[in-house]
């Protein structure tokens, strides 16, 4: 090598080290695949001491196109691949190229071809059947040259690599958007936010944002995880400082304390917080030095988080005042009769478990157990002759009765939020048979909504376990026996059999809301 190659290339590789606080940084991993040890040698020579945006070379060799492929298939990170076009075949690399490009659909990985006999593979042949990304004859690769094609080929890289997270990330956003009323939408608002961000910046995958305040699951004030990226995904809700290394806790800390901004050459901790009271902090590290840039795209990143907080939350609030306000409709029935104490709540318990049992999402079991808290709700129109009365209804009474159906639903129809809507088809349709043979509708099967069909199945059951002024309660053994007589009839067969199978755990729920004496 000559001594102004040598100096070229030193300065080329003069970029500034990362300073010691910065998280371990991830070499590119740069795949050579020639069948002649010498290129390997020499190739990591040359370039083996230099930085590309701040991070190191890793050298991977393979000896063969059929090795390079295995390689690929089991690493596909790999960032560039030097590939010789003549090895164990007289085309082996194209072989190669294609089965990267094709079988591993891998479109990320930039490919240079290096070839000592060009006429094997003419080059305006090759450009045009594969995606290659430059084509070099062995002879003209000095170090220099080299460098440059490395530098070139790298930044295209970390730039389809950015867009491609970016991409997610945004996904991420829309979905979240698209549901606002899901119970986890913020942190998916979150996740997808952090990912935009690491995209934008060129920043490695592992971030986080750090939670303390007033928060519905942070009450102790501790700093605690809310979201995370990277190596920090999956840690949500635990301490920061049992998962966050001592240097990112001291940036954490100080953005907390000073309510600002802390920004060092290879990381940035930024304060944010909304007007219910909560605090967070974004930490993220990165692999190139952050520019004046990236830190006013980081303040509108955190303006732009914060109003997406303040959505959110009143989204939240929104319902947290429906939830209130149907339970406290459920309570004023309660009040008009002993049999009823903690019928309402047993009930809604019922629901949630077969809810639960049944695979339904966490969102969904909360909306259920509040549909099912109302299904009696029309019996505050039923006088209190009849919903109390000690023996057996005459005809019109029946009637009466069962009227209660078709008020509690009338009083709920025509509300706008979607928890109400849900509440009043269980109101409605809690009564109807799988076989077709209940009230008021006669709907068979499926055609009755689904939460209606779970909070019969736990209606019946505390209406046949527990006291009444007209009965006494059944045994379980008896009401065991009810509900195998009428799967497939009055209940669903799937709902009767998770509920047998699972006996036990809706006795503890019947001995945890027992009712107390009247």
């Amino acid at each position: 090598m000559s001594s102004k190659s040598q100096e070229e290339l030193l300065s080329f590789a003069a970029e500034p080290a990362p300073s010691a606080d910065a998280a371990p940084i991830l070499p590119w991993k740069i795949l050579v695949v020639d069948d002649e040890e010498e290129v390997h040698r020499v190739t990591r020579l040359a370039l083996g001491d230099i930085l590309v945006h701040g991070r190191p070379l890793q050298f991977i060799d393979a000896y063969s196109g059929s090795e390079s492929v295995e390689i690929m298939r089991h690493q596909p990170d790999i960032a560039m691949v030097l590939m010789d076009v003549v090895m164990e075949t007289e085309h082996a690399g194209l072989d190669a190229v294609q089965a990267i490009r094709h079988e591993l659909q891998n479109r990320f990985v930039r490919i240079v071809l290096r070839t000592g006999q060009p006429g094997q593979a003419p080059e305006h042949e090759v450009v045009r059947r594969f995606d290659i990304n430059d084509y070099k004859e062995k002879t003209e690769l000095t170090t220099t040259k080299l460098y440059t094609l490395l530098h070139t080929g790298l930044s295209l890289h970390r730039e389809l690599v950015a867009m491609d997270q970016a991409r997610m990330g945004l996904e991420q956003v829309i979905t979240a958007s698209a549901s606002m009323f899901e119970q986890q939408s913020l942190e998916k608002l979150q996740h997808g936010l952090l990912q935009q961000l690491a995209a934008l910046l060129y920043a490695r995958r592992d971030a986080v944002i750090v939670s303390t305040g007033i928060t519905a699951a942070l009450t102790d004030g501790a700093l605690r995880i809310v979201a995370g990226t990277g190596s920090y995904r999956g840690n949500e809700g635990r301490l920061a400082d049992e998962v966050l290394p001592p240097e990112a806790m001291a940036h954490i800390e100080r953005a907390f304390l000073d309510s600002m901004m802390v920004v060092g050459e290879h990381h940035f901790a930024v304060h944010f917080s909304t007007r219910a009271g909560s605090k967070h902090v974004v930490y993220l590290s990165s692999e190139s030095r952050f520019e004046p840039s990236d830190v006013r795209l980081v303040q509108l990143f955190c303006r732009n988080v914060t109003i997406a907080f303040e959505n959110l939350a009143l989204n939240e609030e929104i319902r947290r005042s429906q939830r209130q306000l149907i339970l406290l409709l459920s309570s004023a029935i309660e009040e008009r009769s002993p049999d009823l104490r903690n019928h309402v709540q047993r009930v809604s318990r019922y629901a949630m478990l077969l809810g639960q049992l049944l695979g339904l999402s966490p969102e969904s079991v909360d909306a259920l157990g509040v549909a099912a808290a109302m299904h009696d709700l029309g019996k505050i129109a039923v006088p209190d002759a009849v919903l109390n009365k000690p023996g057996a209804l005459s005809q019109d009474e029946r009637r009466l009765m069962e009227s209660h159906v078709t008020r509690g639903s009338a009083m709920l129809q025509g509300q706008d939020a979607p928890l109400l809507q849900q509440s009043e088809r269980t109101v409605a349709q809690h009564h109807e048979h799988w076989d077709g043979g209940g009230y008021p509708m006669g709907l068979r099967g499926e055609e009755a909504d689904l939460f209606a069909r779970i909070t019969a199945v736990a209606d019946v059951f505390d209406a046949l376990s527990t006291a009444r002024c007209y009965k006494e309660a059944w045994s379980i053994g008896k009401v065991a026996e009810y509900f195998r007589q009428q799967r497939g009839k009055q209940f669903e067969p799937r709902l009767v059999d998770l509920f047998l199978d699972n006996l036990e755990q809706f006795l503890a729920i019947r001995e945890r809301y027992s009712a107390p004496p009247a």
